[in-house]
């Protein structure tokens, strides 16, 4: 009989460590989510900023080597990631492409002035950057105008500080919620074992002797939570870029990294931290509030 006890004591015991770590694995997973899309959200709004070029307009008499040297010191500035010199031909067969008409022998002329299309770096597509990039263009004497959609850059600076500031918001209250979570879980977990903090209490135990292996064990018990939420995450990670290969990337592998080491120090500190207010609750408590 004592033995069908035990073993019945163990299995629950088990069963409360598999709840446990399932729990706290499933809030870590959920914070990772979060996680991956606060990575990828930069990454989408630095994609859209850098393929938001403008056009620098030249002479149509404008010299090919002047225009070769305009480009090339283009190329070297810091805020530019990329440029791309068309001319009145390649401008004319861009527009019958589009138009699906040839406008040249209509016209009799070729209208369209050579340009350079310009990429900048994401951290200068800012309207007052753009502003004194444009300044500085407009110095080359053949340069006729410089041309962006204004509007467009606004919208695109205006929605990503928006947008960042609400996933800021979000996190932080996600994260209030899993430490909420995490805590009650654990706290439920240390109340099925009040009987026997009050047992090694009674037979001399100091309570820095007591809370270690509570401790030891939730820290073990997070970090096998932050592993589970690690590999449901990746397995995530996995399908998605599988479907959706331009929402998902693995290309910022150093912030995934960290993300993983966020998530495993998450889970170990939250769990070590709610053990140690959750047994010392116990530790000072009266006998007979033991009982509700």
């Amino acid at each position: 009989m004592k033995k069908g006890v035990g073993e019945f004591s163990k299995t629950k015991l088990r069963s409360s460590y598999v709840t446990l770590v399932v729990s706290v694995s499933l809030v870590l997973f959920l914070l990772g989510i979060l996680g991956l899309v606060l990575i990828n959200a930069k990454g989408l709004a630095d994609y859209f900023r850098e393929n938001l070029s403008f056009w620098v307009m030249l002479d149509d008499d404008a010299k090919e080597a002047d225009i070769r040297l305009l480009q090339k010191d283009l190329d070297a500035k810091d805020y530019v990631r990329s440029t791309e010199y068309v001319s009145k031909e390649k401008a004319a067969a861009k527009m019958k492409e589009e138009l699906g008409e040839d406008f040249i022998s209509f016209l009799g002329e070729n209208p369209l002035p050579p340009s350079i299309d310009v990429y900048l770096v994401s951290e200068y597509t800012r309207p007052d950057s753009v502003v004194k990039i444009e300044k500085y263009i407009l110095e080359y004497p053949f340069v006729k105008e410089v041309y962006y959609q204004e509007s467009l850059l606004y919208l695109i600076n205006e929605n990503v500080n928006k947008i960042s500031f609400f996933l800021l918001v979000i996190s932080f209250f996600l994260f209030l919620i899993a430490l909420t979570i995490i805590n009650n879980t654990i706290r439920l977990s240390i109340y099925s074992k009040r009987f026997l903090i009050r047992t090694m209490q009674l037979v001399g135990a100091t309570r820095s002797f007591i809370r270690k292996p509570f401790i030891v064990q939730s820290a073990f018990h997070g970090f096998l939570a932050a592993l589970t939420a690690m590999l449901l995450l990746m397995g995530l990670l996995y399908l998605i870029e599988k479907e959706f290969f331009l929402m998902f990337t693995y290309e910022n592998t150093f912030l995934l990294i960290l993300l993983g080491f966020v998530i495993i120090v998450t889970g170990i500190i939250i769990n070590m931290v709610s053990t140690y207010f959750s047994v010392n609750r116990y530790l000072s408590i009266s006998e007979d509030k033991l009982y509700y």
